[in-house]
């Protein structure tokens, strides 16, 4: 009796693993489905349009015209003042002197240099150093940039040296 009660829960289990087949579904007809137009991706969320800044023009190539006699000075106290004449391309004066608070100073007259070059830039190089002036304009505005002027500077003022912006309008600098 006891083995006949041993077989029942195999039994029960065997039971439960077979499960009577599932009646048989009837048959579905197909329902052909009408091609859809082709719609365009979803775009991505754009970024308001901002008004684009305006490119600075090329630089022409025309006699440079400029008389300015300024000074400038910003908040670190970098300060300086310049006298620059030219006419129809031809440098007639030219005297700049910077100070860099704790660096040195610099100091350019024109007559220690000749002039090399009118167009398209105004060029200014050394009698006797490497050292080159240039003048461009560009806008409103006329930059004098150094290069290679170490022994016009005083100290290390020479790494701290940037060029000098002179607007043509009213001979202001920076």
């Amino acid at each position: 009796m006891w083995h006949w009660l041993a077989t029942v829960p195999a039994l029960l289990l065997l039971g439960a693993c077979t499960t009577p087949p599932a009646p048989a579904e009837a048959p579905v007809a197909e329902v052909a489905v009408p091609p859809q137009p082709q719609s365009r991706p979803a775009r991505a969320a754009r970024a308001p349009a901002t008004p684009k800044a305006k490119k600075p023009g090329p630089i022409p190539t025309r006699a440079l015209n400029l008389l300015a006699e300024c000074r400038f000075r910003d908040e670190t106290g970098y300060n300086g003042e310049m006298k620059l004449a030219v006419k129809d391309a031809r440098v007639s004066a030219f005297v700049a002197r910077v100070n860099i608070p704790q660096r040195g100073s610099c100091r350019f007259d024109l007559k220690n240099f000749r002039q090399t070059r009118e167009l398209p830039n105004v060029e200014l190089s050394h009698l006797s150093d490497r050292c080159v002036v240039r003048v461009w304009e560009q806008g409103e505005r006329v930059t004098v940039a150094f290069q290679q002027c170490q022994k016009m500077c005083t100290g290390e003022a020479w790494v701290h040296l940037w060029p000098i912006l002179t607007d043509r309008r009213d001979g202001s600098c920076a």
